[in-house]
Formats: structure tokens, C-alpha cells, sequence
């Protein structure tokens, strides 16, 4: 084993942060390096967008010389960058922790419109260069006007601030290694579990010579198994796919350890122009789980969907499965209605359950002293956004009662109000333990609507406990019927009314009932 080890690594600032973050790592365990910098084809070619490229590695495949040529004995890389099929002669020795895996959005300050999705304005100009990055973004807002973005991590955001773009989509990991001010921009995070990041955005790779043994077995002392296995199926996913850091392909796994499952979120769309088709899973192991997220993708067909809401042509669930073919019904079957209340007792925090909950009760301009904001999934939060206050807490999964543990243990002793429908469930007040942490207050009402005949359709979402109520005073469902209920409420109020099957969205918003639809769509009720 030579000393000092030469570390090879582009020559961008964050490619340097991660080359010395990894020569502290290894002076931490006695193992004495240097920095070596290459050049590589992306580094090189500026001019180009991504898909103008030929082969893959852009940004790896000349390290991966200089490591196979015995000029340098360790390289790192971005993990994302990395081909999903490397030469027999090298080998991933170790991976780093994770660092955030999320996407920034970052918006001038003019481009800012709050009552839009991601708060960016109507028909604003986004550089990206990523084809992934692309489609989803595209997905959500149609109205939205890409251009080509290239350069390091610095380079992409002068180019902002000399106004080239009204915002730029960037990894969240490389703004917070390198410390960038921000200040000067609008600046959105955009939740994975919604825009579904890279395969193994976040984490560094430390690449060796196979033959190697001793510094492999040397450098395990650095490496992040579970971490290791969750991206192992991030990354399969993409090789299955026979695709590059290029292919519009996003997926993102996490271990959950209350649950003890891996929960795995993907999505892929044909070209950086199509429409994506998104899934989740979850299993106990992670083994042959690529595969299975392969193979439900594949499977998708287009068919008949009734959702218990009104249609909003410009949603993402309307956009996405209409322009996937899928034929697409919406009609509550309930109307609300405010119920007018006086006073706010003091409270610390207030909680939202619902975008209802958030209109009524700032329509009533109440006087309030709470200084935190909660809410059950991003739909309500985006409502809250409107009436100019951000949610401190955003319950993203669909069962409620991990949600109102979470937020009761962040919560700690102080008190919530809770404005809410009349005869709401209470699903997130029951979590917590002292009940005069609690204050309910009956914002709105909701009354049966009892017009139109039966839908018909292949597959209905029922969006929450009243909705079901309403239908099933007039209406029947098939034991046969594709079912999926938004949250454990609903799915409750399913059963009463004796269905058994049906599945959950994964969280609370139009993303996961598309994931929730997509992975119906060719699934038999008898699988």
C-alpha cells in the first residue's frame, strides 16, 4: 500500500470539499493521502447539454483511468455520477453517510409567487441541464419554461443572480457542503418523497482497485452499511433500466426503522420531454426489490379512475394520469360549509388536517398568539402558504397515527388548536397523552350532496371519511373494485361498509395517490 495513498478528484469546489472531506476520514484511521486533480470529459465540455453527450461517466471515466493506470490508488466520486457498471478492475470500497438528498429550488426573489406550486411564477424560466430533474419538474408545472444550465455548483448560481433564469434546480447535498449564501434568493426544498431525487444523490463513493485487499479491507472502517444497501437498490434500479446519470430516472430508499421496512420511491419517464410513471414499495428486505419496482413500472396500464374531489385540470394528478392515458373522473360527493366561531384560546401551535381547515378558519381573520403551524401532507401546507405562514411541522405519511406521534413528541408540553370539521375523527388529537394539550375548534361543516348517478370506473379513491359516508348513502361497491382510500381514517370508514380490500397512498398528496394508482393499475384484486 503506497503512503501518503493519492487521491484522485475533479477540480470543482465541491469535487475538493469531498476529496479533503475524505482525507480527513482516512487521516482519522492513520492512513496518511494527497490530492491528485483530473480533468474529465464533463469538466471539459461546457458548451453542451448532458443529452449531448456521448457515452456515460461524464465525470468519472477519466478518474477511473488514472486509477486503473496505478497513478492514484482511491477516487472520489459523487455516487450519482457514477455509471452503474464499472470496470471488473474497480470496486466501491466504502460509501459515505447521506447527506441531504433533496432537491433546492432556488427562485429570485421577484420570480416568487407563493400561491403556485414550489412558489414559482407562472410560466418562469428554470435552467437544468437533467433530464430527470426535467420531467418531473415539467409534471408538476407544465407552465414552466426550461433552459440548459451547466457549470459547477458556484458557476450555476452566479448565473442566477445575474438573472440568465426567474430559478435553478440543484442538489440540496453539494449548497450545504460548500456553505453557499443563499440569502439573496427565495430558496424551496423540494420533499424526495415527492420530487424523487437521483439514485444515491447525496452520497460520496470511494472507488479503489479490486485487487486492492488490504486498503478494502482497511477503508470498511469508513464504510455506511445500511446506507450502502439502501442505495444498492437505487442504483440496481437504474441498471436494470440500462440507463446513466442521464436517463430521466429518479429513485429514493429509506429504512425505516420503526417499521424495520425499506420503503423505495421511483420514478421514470421515457425521455426528459414524457410524462413519468412513479411507483413505491416497501418490504423487510431490500433483496430483489429492484426487480419488483422494475417490474411494477412495466406493468402500468391505463384505465378508468373516479376520485371523491372536484377536478382541477392544472393538478398533478389530473395532468400526469390524463396525459398517461388514464381516464380521469372527480366529484365530491360532499359540499362544506363555515361554522363561525369567536375567541382563540392561547396556544403555541396550531394544526391543520386538511385544506378546508386551513380556508375557513383564516377566512374568519382570527386573532391568533400561536407562533408554530402544523399540517397533515403538503396539499395543506401549500393552502397554508397562501394566507402567508409556513408549517413549522408536515405529516407526510399516510398513517395518521405515526403523524400524530411525531407531532405530539415535537410538540412536547405545549398546547395545540385543532380547527376542524364538526364530528371530525380526531385521529392526531388521540396521540396525545395529556388531553388538555388539546383545543378543538369546529371551523366548517360538511353536508351530503345527493345529485348525479354512479360513477363508472376501474379503480376509485375515496379522499376522506365523509366522502365514503356520502357514497355509500346511494351508492354500492364491488368486492372486485380497485379501491384506495387517502389515509387510515378513510380506510376505516371503507371498512365499515365491509370492503376489505383496498390499498393507501404512501403519503398525503397528489404524488403518492398517483404512485397509489399507477401501482394498481396492473394489479389483479386476487394478487
Amino acid at each position: 500500500m503506497r503512503t501518503p495513498l493519492i487521491i484522485g478528484t475533479r477540480g470543482s469546489d465541491l469535487a475538493l470539499w469531498q476529496a479533503n472531506f475524505v482525507k480527513d476520514l482516512l487521516e482519522g484511521i492513520g492512513l496518511a493521502s494527497e490530492i491528485k486533480i483530473i480533468k474529465t470529459q464533463g469538466d471539459l465540455i461546457q458548451h453542451l447539454s448532458f443529452d449531448k453527450l456521448e457515452g456515460k461517466g461524464f465525470f468519472t471515466k477519466e478518474i477511473e483511468e488514472a486509477l486503473l493506470n496505478g497513478d492514484t490508488d482511491l477516487a472520489i466520486h459523487s455516487h450519482k455520477d457514477l455509471p452503474t457498471e464499472s470496470p471488473e478492475e474497480l470496486m466501491i470500497a466504502a460509501v459515505s453517510d447521506r447527506e441531504d438528498p433533496s432537491e433546492l429550488l432556488l427562485i429570485r426573489k421577484e420570480s416568487v409567487d407563493e400561491s403556485k406550486k414550489f412558489a414559482l411564477k407562472y410560466g418562469a424560466e428554470v435552467g437544468t441541464s437533467s433530464a430527470r430533474r426535467k420531467s418531473q419538474l415539467m409534471a408538476f408545472r407544465p407552465d414552466i419554461q426550461l433552459k440548459e444550465l451547466r457549470g459547477n455548483v458556484p458557476t450555476r448560481i452566479n448565473k442566477l443572480r445575474e438573472k440568465q433564469y426567474d430559478a435553478i434546480l440543484i442538489a440540496a447535498a453539494g449548497v450545504e457542503r460548500l456553505e453557499l449564501d443563499l440569502s439573496d434568493f427565495h430558496v424551496e426544498k423540494l420533499d424526495p418523497k415527492e420530487f424523487i431525487p437521483a439514485p444515491a444523490q447525496g452520497v460520496l463513493a470511494i472507488q479503489i482497485r479490486s485487487s486492492d485487499k488490504d486498503l478494502y479491507t482497511t477503508l470498511q472502517k469508513l464504510n455506511h452499511t445500511q446506507v450502502a444497501n439502501t442505495i444498492s437498490i437505487e442504483r440496481k434500479v437504474l441498471n436494470l433500466f440500462q440507463g446513466g446519470c442521464q436517463m430521466p430516472v429518479g429513485v429514493y430508499a429509506e429504512y425505516n426503522d420503526e417499521q424495520e421496512v425499506y420503503q423505495v420511491r421511483a420514478s421514470k419517464a421515457k425521455s426528459w420531454d414524457a410524462l413519468p410513471v412513479s411507483v413505491y414499495m416497501e418490504s423487510a428486505s431490500f433483496e430483489g426489490m429492484a426487480e419488483r419496482i422494475v417490474e411494477k413500472i412495466g406493468q402500468v396500464k391505463p384505465c378508468r379512475v373516479f376520485i371523491t374531489r372536484d377536478l382541477r385540470q392544472d393538478s398533478y394528478f389530473s395532468h400526469v394520469l390524463s396525459g398517461m392515458d388514464f381516464q380521469v373522473e372527480g366529484k365530491a360527493m360532499i359540499e362544506t360549509l363555515p361554522v363561525p366561531f369567536q375567541g382563540i384560546l392561547d396556544c403555541e401551535w396550531i394544526f391543520f388536517s386538511s385544506k378546508q381547515a386551513v380556508k375557513y378558519f383564516f377566512r374568519q381573520k382570527p386573532k391568533i398568539d400561536a407562533q408554530k403551524f402544523a399540517c397533515v401532507g403538503k396539499p395543506t401546507a401549500d393552502e397554508l402558504r397562501k394566507y402567508g405562514r409556513r408549517a413549522d411541522f408536515i405529516g407526510s405519511s399516510a398513517d395518521t397515527k405515526m403523524t400524530g406521534k411525531q407531532f405530539a413528541s415535537r410538540v412536547g408540553s405545549g398546547k395545540v388548536l385543532f380547527p376542524q370539521a364538526q364530528g371530525s375523527m380526531r385521529s392526531i388529537q388521540q396521540q396525545f397523552v395529556k388531553a388538555e394539550q388539546v383545543i378543538d375548534l369546529v371551523v366548517y361543516e360538511t353536508k351530503k350532496k345527493n345529485d348525479g348517478n354512479m360513477p363508472v370506473a376501474d379503480m376509485f379513491v375515496f379522499t376522506s371519511p365523509s366522502n365514503v359516508e356520502a357514497w355509500f348513502e346511494r351508492f354500492t361497491i364491488s368486492p372486485e373494485q380497485k379501491i384506495i382510500a387517502m389515509g387510515d381514517a378513510t380506510a376505516n370508514a371503507l371498512r365499515q361498509f365491509g370492503v376489505r380490500k383496498l390499498t393507501k397512498p404512501d403519503t398525503f398528496d397528489d404524488a403518492g395517490i398517483v404512485r397509489a394508482v399507477f401501482g394498481m393499475s396492473g394489479k389483479s384484486m386476487d394478487n
